[in-house]
């Protein structure tokens, strides 16, 4: 160990004789500690977006629901079994229905959600924050995006109709009912989709116009912590409510439902993870050619070692330490500015995004340990297994030629 350290100090230090060898060297620790530190921001980056667009995705795509393709499955029945059932869990039920808003002469048509507000606040934040301390004065008040309001110039209290379409009883038209409305207020989801064509209402109100028995919903909408793991025990619930009741109900989740958006996001996570790593190989190339020319430049020192005793073993040794240590003081070099980075982007507002397009103005940061840890090892492994090659080449030197050529 000691042989092995004095060696390294002294490849270690800058060779004026060899300026080339020691250039090769500092750009090698150069080329993984910018490999590192890319690919950590890099990551970061692509968690912080990736939560945030969890985040805006389940202000309209709740963790879970439960629905049902024919009426009158899910009442209130349904929703006190599974609030004794799973009482950590919220629920919120909902009706739901397409209509078409009129505001002088201007029309929207509009996705309507009829709501429970002291229940909906539990699972919904935007939500949440459109009502705060209020409640509707009557059931006939409607809540809509901050876009679709802006876009129609609507005012507090203004009344607003909208024109719901009913079958006809014999099935074979389309009725419209028309029902005015008091502007209640408006939400701000963050995506302009969601704010144009989303509006919530009362329960009462569509129980009345949908010509509902009370107690009788179209869904229910669940918050969760941990939605993947608590779908399975809610799943099995209702296959047993469908048994007893003789119902047709199902549950789904927020990854179901937007399941190609994130398997994308999550597959370009990973190539990009790749492509950086790339970095990191290019920089380790550099370390091979380092250590190949100190090994043909020491040739003579390596050649007098053996011959005093010291083993091929410890030879192989002190080069891959000297490639190791290159490298892994990049790495740390690499995962300091890293971090630090990553902690600059998150707690200063440096970087500018466009809040209309993303519905944040700065880069959201978010790197995971998981993300941090899979980063060092790779380039170590990467490190490592550069240094292996000159360090073998370093130990098969024939000294018997060495001696007497040079």
């Amino acid at each position: 160990m000691k042989l092995t350290l004095f060696i390294l100090k002294k490849y270690l230090r800058f060779d004026k004789t060899q300026p080339f060898i020691s250039i090769t060297s500092i750009l090698a620790f150069i080329g993984v500690c910018v490999g590192v530190m890319v690919l950590l921001v890099s990551m970061g980056i692509m968690n912080g977006m990736s939560q945030e667009f969890k985040k805006k995705i389940f202000t309209m795509n709740y963790p879970l629901t439960i629905y049902s393709p024919q009426t009158g499955d899910i009442s209130t029945r349904l929703e006190s079994l599974l609030a004794s059932k799973f009482p950590s869990l919220y629920f919120s039920p909902y009706i739901q229905t397409q209509a078409v808003i009129r505001v002088g002469k201007d029309v929207r048509t509009v996705l309507v959600y009829g709501i429970d507000p002291t229940k909906e606040v539990h699972v919904n934040d935007v939500v949440k924050e459109a009502i705060k301390d209020k409640t509707f004065s009557n059931p006939f008040e409607l809540i809509t995006g901050a876009t679709l309001a802006n876009s129609l110039l609507l005012r507090k209290n203004e009344r607003l109709t909208l024109i719901f379409m009913d079958l006809s009883p014999t099935g074979l038209a389309l009725i419209p009912r028309i029902k005015g409305f008091g502007f209640f207020g408006t939400f701000d989801s963050g995506i302009r989709a969601y704010d144009d064509s989303f509006s919530y209402t009362s329960l009462k109100a569509l129980e009345i116009l949908k010509n509902y028995p009370a107690g009788v919903y179209d869904g229910i909408h669940i918050y969760s912590n941990n939605a993947m793991q608590d779908i399975a025990p809610i799943k099995a619930l209702l296959n047993d409510y469908n048994l007893t009741y003789g119902t047709n109900l199902f549950v789904e989740g927020w990854w179901q439902q937007n399941g190609h958006f994130f398997s994308a996001m999550e597959l370009e996570k990973k190539a990009l993870f790749v492509v950086l790593m790339l970095i990191i190989l290019m920089a380790a190339l550099n370390i091979i050619s380092s250590l190949l020319m100190v090994v043909m430049n020491r040739r003579k020192e390596i050649a007098l070692l053996i011959s005093l005793g010291t083993t091929k073993k410890e030879v192989r040794n002190i080069f891959l330490s000297l490639g190791l240590v290159i490298g892994c003081s990049g790495i740390v070099c690499g995962a300091i500015l890293g971090l630090f980075i990553n902690w600059l982007l998150k707690t200063f507002p440096i970087i500018h995004i466009p809040a209309d397009v993303y519905g944040i103005s700065t880069l959201p940061i978010d790197l995971l340990t998981s993300d941090f840890l899979a980063t060092i090892i790779g380039a170590f492994i990467i490190v490592f297994l550069s240094s292996l090659y000159p360090a073998y080449k370093a130990s098969k030197i024939n000294i018997l030629e060495v001696l007497r050529n040079e």
